[in-house]
């Protein structure tokens, strides 16, 4: 159910301070003594579904936490408590590689079906956009990448 899902909006991500929004402020910090949204939720509720919608929009320091996430299945947060995620379902989404231009939006127009071809454009595209932007021990934790085709 919608309940179950937790969802973060990575344009609200994009400084670096904000990696304290997700586990907590550091000590000294204004905040320190909180907990973060991330950490503090899951520790609530384990068996849950997480979103992080467009990470390509965080900070790098975010995606570097990703990686210990993928990694370890826990996290520790700013007050040294650990939390285990190996009950979360994580998922990412990311507009990274999709057509922007009208030149390239023009297979995409609404009640038009995408041809195989176009699709295997759209995909290589998408696919090498993901490559590029994302460090490799990034991609090696994800169990699969998903195209989806336009609506």
């Amino acid at each position: 159910s919608e309940a179950d899902l937790i969802r973060f909006d990575m344009g609200e991500f994009m400084e670096k301070h904000s990696l304290s929004k997700l586990i907590g402020a550091p000590p000294g910090y204004v905040g320190y003594g909180k907990s973060g949204l991330l950490t503090e939720a899951i520790a609530k509720k384990p068996f849950t579904v997480l979103l992080f919608d467009e990470i390509e929009k965080a900070h790098k320091d975010i995606n570097n936490l990703m990686l210990q996430l993928l990694d370890d299945g826990k996290l520790t947060d700013s007050l040294g408590k650990c939390v285990d995620f190996s009950n979360t379902l994580i998922f990412f989404t990311s507009n990274l590689g999709f057509p922007t231009n009208s030149y390239e939006l023009q297979f995409l127009k609404s009640g038009t079906k995408l041809s195989k071809k176009n699709y295997k454009i759209l995909s290589n595209k998408v696919e090498s956009a993901i490559q590029s932007y994302f460090k490799p021990e990034f991609l090696n934790r994800l169990d699969d990448i998903i195209i989806f085709k336009p609506l």
